[in-house]
């Protein structure tokens, strides 16, 4: 695992804690293909919004913990005292829209699941199956809020009853597991030139 004392430049969000400096080098930006991983990349993205990620983050094994190792099935059949129990838990964010929320995602990306084969496979068709290749931007300031794809994946998201899913969340979901590199450029994760 990465830390301070490794040399190698890096996004400059990265710097500001352990816990963000493992994420940026071992997740961010690194293509992730597991239903699991995604569904929890998925909630972890529509938390945050209105939030800071490290919030997120510091938070992320309680998440784990308060929404059953993100048991896809489990979660939705989760009912009103389910969603009692999450909203009395201080370690998460309490908030009744997001908590629901997740629970109506989880049914829907079961639906998607059913349907695609894997939520993987659905997602992922939304930039051609492979990550989308463009130079690494100058800097953090110069990254999109949002972009076609997203608005695409947002709108047909919302369309399958996904809630919490615009197309801001939905850029913030694609940076985190690959879909898009957005590491700036000197920064040791950032795509080649060329």
């Amino acid at each position: 695992m990465s830390n301070h004392a490794d040399p190698r430049p890096r996004c400059p969000w990265a710097l500001s804690s352990p816990l963000m400096l493992a994420y940026h080098d071992h997740e961010w930006g690194q293509p992730c293909h597991d239903d699991q991983a995604l569904f929890e990349r998925l909630v972890l993205e529509s938390f945050q919004s209105g939030l800071a990620w490290a919030t997120i983050l510091h938070k992320r094994e309680h998440f784990r913990q308060a929404f059953d190792g993100w048991d896809v099935a489990r979660i939705a059949a989760y009912g009103p005292d389910d969603v009692t129990r999450l909203m009395a838990d201080a370690r998460i964010v309490r908030n009744r829209r997001k908590i629901e929320a997740t629970v109506t995602n989880a049914y829907c990306f079961l639906a998607v699941q059913a349907e695609a084969g894997s939520f993987d496979h659905y997602l992922w068709s939304f930039v051609g199956g492979s990550p989308l290749l463009r130079p690494a931007p100058p800097a953090w300031d110069a990254l999109p809020t949002q972009t076609a794809e997203s608005q695409a994946l947002a709108r047909d998201l919302r369309q399958r009853g996904f809630a919490f899913v615009g197309p801001t969340m939905c850029y913030a979901l694609m940076q985190s597991v690959g879909m898009v590199n957005d590491h700036v450029q000197g920064c040791f994760m950032a795509t080649p030139p060329g």
